[in-house]
């Protein structure tokens, strides 16, 4: 049985703790139409991923996390879609001394624009139809999806910062949920609670997103 880590009625996202960035100042205005520079192919590099049960504040922590996608280029383009993630890989998951394997799938996720902060160079957006599965050897296992175990909807809130070229992903804002835990989980997590995902990538060919 696997007993996954608590972090405490103060959740603590693991060994890092993702800040938000630049939204403290100047007004960001929603928006209708976007440029995006350069725009196409791209990658995007994390440090510590952290998983956590926000109910009861178990946590999953990955070394790192890489993703490729791509991003459309030109102006005058629809917040909606405006990107695409195409896969998303996970190293050395662990919680509470137990190895973890995270596999993320149903591929391509959505990226949208839905506001733009001119003042700061931030946008703010989304990241949509997310679905992924934990399991460990020790018959611990949770599916990670947003409605439903099969919906392929999970949505986690996300700034793009043009200055440093960092993807932030939120813990609010989301709807992801836990489903399908099994009982070798020794019952520190469970099927329809609440989770968050946080992470900071490095996104390569660093790009510049803006709204009139």
């Amino acid at each position: 049985m696997v007993i996954l880590k608590r972090t405490g009625s103060a959740l603590v996202l693991g060994a890092v703790t993702v800040a938000v960035i630049g939204l403290t100042a100047g007004p960001a205005a929603a928006a209708t139409t976007w440029t995006v520079r350069p725009g196409g192919p791209i990658m995007a590099k994390s440090g510590t991923t952290t998983l956590t049960d926000t109910k009861t504040g178990a946590t999953l922590s990955c070394a790192s996390s890489a993703a490729t996608g791509s991003l459309k280029k030109g102006s005058g383009l629809s917040g909606a879609g405006i990107g695409k993630v195409t896969s998303l890989t996970f190293t050395n998951c662990a919680a509470g001394g137990v190895m973890f394997k995270v596999t993320a799938s149903h591929f391509p996720w959505h990226l949208n624009a839905v506001s733009f902060n001119a003042t700061t160079g931030v946008t703010t957006g989304t990241i949509t139809g997310i679905h992924a599965m934990v399991s460990s050897t020790v018959r611990c296992s949770a599916v990670i999806d947003g409605t439903s175990a099969t919906a392929n909807n999970g949505k986690v809130k996300v700034t793009y910062t043009n200055s440093t070229g960092k993807l932030t992903v939120l813990t609010t804002g989301g709807n992801l949920h836990l489903y399908k835990v099994t009982s070798g989980c020794g019952g520190v997590i469970h099927s329809r609670d609440p989770a968050t995902f946080s992470a900071s990538y490095a996104v390569s060919p660093k790009q510049t997103i803006t709204s009139p």
